[in-house]
This record gives C-alpha cells, sequence and structure tokens, in this order.
C-alpha cells in the first residue's frame, strides 16, 4: 500500500507539459506609379548699375534729370512686370579712367496654368517661369503582382516610373 501511496503521489505530482504554438504566414505586395509633377518659380525683376567717373540721366518726355538712375517703374506693371525706365550714361572727365557696370533682369509674366496629362502621365504643355522642375509620370503598361497562397509570389515590370515590392514572412512561435 505504501508502494501504491508513493507511484499515486508521483503520477499526481508529475504535471503534463502545455505548449502554445503560433504559425503565422504573411504575405504582401505593392505596386505603384509615379505622378506626373512640375514646379514653377516665378523670377522677379532686378536692376543695378554702379561706376565710377559716369554721370547718369533719366529723360522722360522732355525733361532730363541728371543725376537720376532709372530701372524698375513699379508704378506701370503689365502681366506682373514693371516696366523699365532706361539710364543714360556719360563720362564725367573727359580723358580720365573710368568703370561702369549696369545689369538688368526682367522677370516673368504671369502666365495660363499649365496642363499635366494624368491618363498618360506626360507634361504637355511646360511652365514658362524662371526655375522650372519637371517630371514625367510612370506608365502602369504591365505592371502586375501576383501573391498565391501556396507561397509563389512573382512581379511583371510596367514602364518607366513604376515600381513594385514583394514581401514573404513566415514565423513560428513556441511558448
Amino acid at each position: 500500500m505504501t508502494r501504491t501511496l508513493l507511484v499515486l503521489g508521483i503520477t499526481l505530482l508529475a504535471v503534463p507539459a502545455q505548449a502554445q504554438i503560433t504559425h503565422r504566414l504573411v504575405q504582401s505586395a505593392q505596386v505603384s506609379v509615379d505622378q506626373a509633377y512640375s514646379s514653377a518659380k516665378r523670377i522677379g525683376s532686378t536692376y543695378s548699375a554702379s561706376g565710377t567717373n559716369v554721370t547718369p540721366s533719366v529723360t522722360s518726355g522732355s525733361t532730363t534729370t541728371s543725376g537720376a538712375i532709372g530701372g524698375l517703374n513699379l508704378g506701370s506693371l503689365t502681366s506682373g512686370v514693371p516696366a523699365m525706365v532706361d539710364t543714360n550714361y556719360a563720362v564725367t572727365t573727359a580723358g580720365s579712367a573710368f568703370s561702369f557696370s549696369e545689369s538688368a533682369v526682367i522677370g516673368d509674366t504671369i502666365s495660363a496654368a499649365t496642363a499635366v496629362t494624368t491618363t498618360t502621365g506626360t507634361v504637355d504643355d511646360l511652365p514658362t517661369y524662371g526655375e522650372v522642375v519637371t517630371g514625367s509620370g510612370g506608365v502602369k503598361s504591365t505592371l502586375a503582382a501576383t501573391n498565391l497562397s501556396s507561397g509563389i509570389m512573382s512581379v511583371t515590370a510596367g514602364g518607366a516610373g513604376t515600381s513594385a515590392i514583394l514581401s514573404n514572412s513566415m514565423e513560428i512561435e513556441i511558448d
């Protein structure tokens, strides 16, 4: 009887092993087509003049003003661009050394909006501003991704400006 209690006690103390098993399969496919884009920035009008031994003058109508410098007439704008006022320059002391520098940049006029064709991914009308960055969009053509339940994944290349990402992961966790 002692022996039976001993065997029974050992049997009761032995706890069966318990384990949790988790198994995950994750498959994903992502395809994308770049969009067409255009970024345009108008440049402004600038004017500068400098020199030594030169005398500037501006003539408006029939009146000449000595010592005046022309430049940009902000009171007269056409499509967002100011009119230029011409400056005349003459050497102040004849026969002496002189230096002169003049710079003018005529800014961009306000233009109509440009069109981007979204069906073909192309920019048909390019902006005509001073600083322009334009990118043609991608074309889907044959772009495709296949993800089968068997775990087999494939991608078919598309046109320019397309990309695909395929991912397959398997995880086994035993607690």
